[in-house]
């Protein structure tokens, strides 16, 4: 539920050359654990989906997960085991051949075949459907045909993926990309298969999706209320914990983690208001996970006030994040040191220098670049819990750099902010947000600090140089050397610092006394592993 990829809004969408993907590190991960499904069900409070086909889908993350099985899964430590994909090779990371474990149905009986695939992600790429997860293909040869930037597209299928046989796929990327493997991953929804009967019947099959994972569906989804899925028997991987799940639709999540300390719902994402009160609240039921996300300050570098460098980070170093994290989110985040977090694969840490709150330094650096005149202002979404962030640090700077004027303006709401954003309306520092739909520093490097990335708007910062390291990073040989390359293009940009890196997110869920097992990771909290006691 809490994933978002740029910005921070109410659940949104979106996003190691592991040649030897077969190597000692990737287990097969698929092995029946013996048994059947575990008694009981519980409850998770989820917000209202607006599509549950998987390529549509923005919010429905939680059913979606469970409703479907992804290729391959990552591990906290970046190791990848196979789930619905046996393997996933290639000798020049773009030539990449996908086999499937055979003998795998769809909730309706039907085969999971390489054809499953090959549909699903046509449908999802082919501009005219206008599905969210349409951006996740184009790293595949063919995407830009489906895509052109005027007219109808000439054909509806991806040049780029061939049906060899019923179990194996063929992908042909535009270019290298050693991450690939790591974009199959649950939260890339834009992957999973779809049987025949989602194109025969596409309305209804977007309320009652038939899916390949642990659970299926047994009654559609009812607006404003949810369903209840139930463990799928035939289900070839590890069999699910509990018997059921139900689903309730939740507009506002204050009001689900109220009810998850009165027990009326079992286990509920904890929303940032809440963090600062969470550990007294829920003791050991509080669970969290460092995300691959990145809280920060976006910068108007199109303002010539914002030229030089050294101002840039005197802003950085005047903030105390360790204080404001303790203060508001009872230390529940952790102080970014670096553009990308440790849970992305390789990522290295404590390399922001000026991400560290020296005062003294700050003010010298100030000026030196000639110091601040005029007002400052913060400017992030009212209506989402950050106000307190923001008249912190906006306290801080006032107060650290001697600048009379800085203020924390909210707008009214998130549509306003975002209309602002885009429109290039803010004129000071906003609040920025990026969270990867995958465990990878491509994915956070490339979305914030490239011209094509999703949250460019965020940083307003592209550069040549950075643009090599990354490609070069795409097309290495082996996880080593690509993390390296990767690690380097973050050292380059720290140079520019065009953005404020404030602090690494976490996924936080709270949980009734009913449930057992509850475990967050890199897709999240795994639903699947959750039991109920007694």
């Amino acid at each position: 539920m809490p994933r978002s990829p740029m910005f921070t809004a109410p659940a949104s969408l979106s996003l190691a050359l592991v040649l030897a993907l077969a190597c000692a590190g990737c287990s097969g991960g698929t092995k029946d654990s013996g048994g059947s499904a575990g008694t009981g069900g519980f409850s998770v409070a989820v917000a209202e989906p607006d599509h549950l086909t998987p390529g549509r889908s923005t919010v429905g993350w939680d059913q979606l997960r469970v409703l479907f099985a992804p290729l391959v899964k990552v591990d906290a430590k970046g190791g990848i085991s196979y789930v619905q994909a046996k393997s996933v090779t290639s000798t020049d990371a773009r030539h990449w051949t996908i086999k499937l474990r055979s003998g795998w149905k769809f909730h309706n009986g039907e085969a999971v075949t390489a054809q499953s695939y090959a549909d699903a992600w046509n449908a999802t790429a082919y501009a005219p459907n206008g599905w969210a997860g349409n951006g996740q293909l184009t790293g595949i040869e063919g995407y830009a045909a489906l895509n052109p930037a005027k007219g109808k597209p000439k054909t509806k299928t991806l040049s780029g993926v061939k049906v060899v046989d019923a179990t194996t796929l063929d992908v042909t990327l535009t270019s290298p990309d050693s991450q690939f493997p790591l974009q199959l991953t649950p939260s890339q929804l834009g992957f999973y298969p779809m049987p025949k009967a989602a194109f025969k019947d596409p309305k209804g099959y977007d309320k009652k999706p038939i899916g390949n994972g642990p659970f299926r569906m047994t009654s559609a989804w009812k607006a404003d209320e949810g369903t209840t899925v139930s463990a799928y028997a035939a289900y070839r991987g590890p069999k699910p914990k509990s018997s059921e799940i139900t689903f309730k639709s939740y507009a506002d999540l204050n009001t689900a983690y109220t009810d998850v300390q009165a027990g009326n719902i079992d286990l509920a994402y904890v929303p940032v208001s809440k963090y600062g009160q969470a550990k007294a609240d829920f003791g050991d039921r509080l669970h969290t996970y460092d995300a691959p996300s990145l809280e920060f300050m976006g910068l108007p570098l199109q303002d010539r006030k914002f030229d030089d460098v050294r101002l840039r980070k005197a802003l950085s170093m005047a903030i105390d994040r360790s204080a404001v994290n303790k203060a508001i989110y009872g230390g529940l985040y952790t102080s970014a040191t670096s553009l990308t977090p440790s849970s992305e694969v390789g990522a290295e840490t404590d390399i922001c220098d000026a991400c560290a709150f020296d005062p003294a330094a700050a003010k010298k650096l100030l000026k030196e670049a000639g110091g601040w005149s005029g007002k400052l202002t913060i400017t992030y979404p009212g209506g989402l819990g950050l106000d307190e962030l923001y008249k912190a640090v906006a306290n801080q700077l006032r107060q650290n750099l001697d600048i009379p004027d800085v203020r924390a303006q909210p707008t009214a709401d998130w549509a306003e902010f975002s209309e602002k954003a885009f429109g290039g309306k803010i004129t000071g520092l906003n609040h920025a947000h990026w969270g990867a739909l995958y465990p990878s520093m491509q994915a956070t490097l490339r979305g914030i600090f490239t011209k094509a990335g999703g949250c460019q708007v965020c940083s307003h910062y592209s550069d040549g140089d950075v643009d090599k390291l990354l490609q070069k990073a795409d097309s290495a040989a082996d996880t080593t050397a690509a993390a390296k390359l990767y690690n380097e293009a973050q050292k380059r940009i720290l140079q520019d610092f065009p953005v404020i890196p404030l602090f690494y997110g976490s996924y936080i869920y709270a949980s009734t006394p009913k449930v057992t097992g509850v475990t967050v990771g890199p897709a999240d909290v795994e639903l699947s592993r959750i039991s109920v006691v007694g």
